[in-house]
């Protein structure tokens, strides 16, 4: 893939023209890049030469991660050394260029290496800096280490995720690197539109526990009034009745919510137990809440007598929300899923092609796409940036490269400096 300059048009999205450059690593810091590398912006990724974390994450196909296949997506992969003073350089002068820097180091790391955000905005004073780290910039944990499921458990999160009988559960994902670099990417878009007011840049504070703690908004209120502390509630919604998993008689589940006084009236009808909408113990919301487990009996009394696919028919039939637990195989072959192109062939020199999660929202007028896919070699794409950008000629970025100040993918050095840079 030859690095392309930024350009002017809309064609590629409403981030096309927004150059970014991605220091962080593993998820958080990378999601944050992909999301608005999807959106047209144009997003130079920095590894060190042994690449990136998340390259030896999720399953591996001649030897490429496919996880980093999709986060890396849309982007120019370059390699410098941001631990020694002349890869510092580079970087600086990258950030000088850029209208976003994302990193996601402990805080006081990018200080040390003279790249803090005081230090680049000096020099550029329209930059936006997306700072994601564990326990944000500030305070007494500011330089604790924190991964995602670590700051998860401090922001309560992980507390109420499971089976109320069995430790604390998790998410097969990384549930809160998501969370935080979805809320880096939102805030990057704010600070960028106030910079065009004012052209005044400012740095994004996207803490790890604050972004899973942002999900615990109802028990909040009712820990600070009530006293109330919230526990795992396995596949109920607390206080919202009835919202469950349901067995049936082929030993499958069903997923359903049928939560407003209508869509309860809707599941009785189909239950052919129409009075129940009507008993004082169900009739509103207040009190199906109250007598969650009585009501629950019930359901799963009616479920457990009838097969998967004709509990999941009869209640779609009748437009209450219902859903069997769908894998990722039933995603594969799902007609809704590929109606909507949720699914895109991403292509990669390498593979063909690789499918992957299409892009999300969706714009009318303006959406995003996946150009290519992401993860091929280290340093793909660091010849081509430092020419392009930078303007160094050949022979000065062999020397770099034979310093192991950057890393250009798998290729030689150019040879003699012809002087055409």
């Amino acid at each position: 893939m030859t690095f392309q300059p930024r350009v002017g048009s809309l064609e590629n999205g409403p981030l096309t023209g927004v150059r970014v450059l991605e220091l962080g690593s593993t998820v958080a810091g990378p999601f944050c890049g992909r999301l608005l590398a999807d959106f047209g912006a144009e997003v130079i990724k920095v590894e060190l030469a042994d690449g990136d974390t998340v390259r030896a994450m999720g399953k591996q196909l001649q030897g490429r991660s496919l996880y980093a296949a999709s986060i890396f997506r849309n982007k120019s992969l370059i390699s410098v050394d941001l631990r020694v003073p002349e890869g510092q350089d580079i970087i600086r002068k990258l950030a000088k260029t850029s209208d976003v820097v994302i990193e996601n180091f402990r805080p006081g790391t990018l200080e040390r290496w003279r790249l803090g955000y005081e230090q680049l905005s000096a020099e550029n004073k329209g930059l936006v800096m997306v700072r994601i780290s564990g326990f944000g910039q500030t305070g007494p944990y500011s330089e604790r280490p924190g991964f995602g499921v670590i700051s998860e458990a401090v922001s309560g999160l992980r507390h109420v995720t499971g089976d109320p009988d069995r430790p604390p559960a998790r998410v097969a994902v990384s549930l809160t690197d998501y969370i935080t670099g979805l809320y880096g990417a939102f805030g990057a878009v704010m600070a960028i539109l106030v910079k065009r007011q004012t052209g005044q840049g400012q740095y994004v504070d996207s803490a790890l526990y604050e972004a899973a703690f942002s999900f615990m908004e109802p028990h909040i209120p009712a820990f600070d009034k009530l006293g109330h502390v919230a526990n795992r509630a396995g596949p109920r919604l607390p206080d919202n009745v009835p919202n469950n998993l349901y067995a049936t008689r082929d030993g499958g589940f069903v997923h359903i919510a049928a939560i407003s006084d209508s869509l309860f009236r809707r599941l009785a009808a189909v239950m052919g137990r129409p009075e129940l909408a009507d008993e004082n113990r169900f009739s509103t919301g207040l009190l199906r809440s109250k007598h969650a487990d009585e009501l629950d009996e019930t359901i799963a009394a009616w479920t457990g007598a009838h097969d998967q696919q004709e509990v999941e028919q009869l209640l779609q039939d009748a437009h209450v929300p219902a859903s069997r637990i769908y894998t990722m195989a039933d995603i594969f072959r799902d007609a809704h899923f590929a109606a909507r192109s949720a699914i895109v062939a991403a292509p990669d020199e390498e593979l063909g092609s690789i499918r992957m999660a299409n892009v999300v929202p969706r714009l009318s007028a303006t959406p995003g796409r996946v150009r290519h896919a992401g993860g091929g070699l280290v340093g793909q794409d660091t010849r081509d940036v430092l020419e392009t950008i930078l303007g160094l000629r050949a022979a000065e970025i062999d020397r770099l490269q034979a310093e192991g100040i950057v890393a250009c993918a798998a290729t030689p050095l150019s040879g003699p400096d012809t002087g055409s840079g």
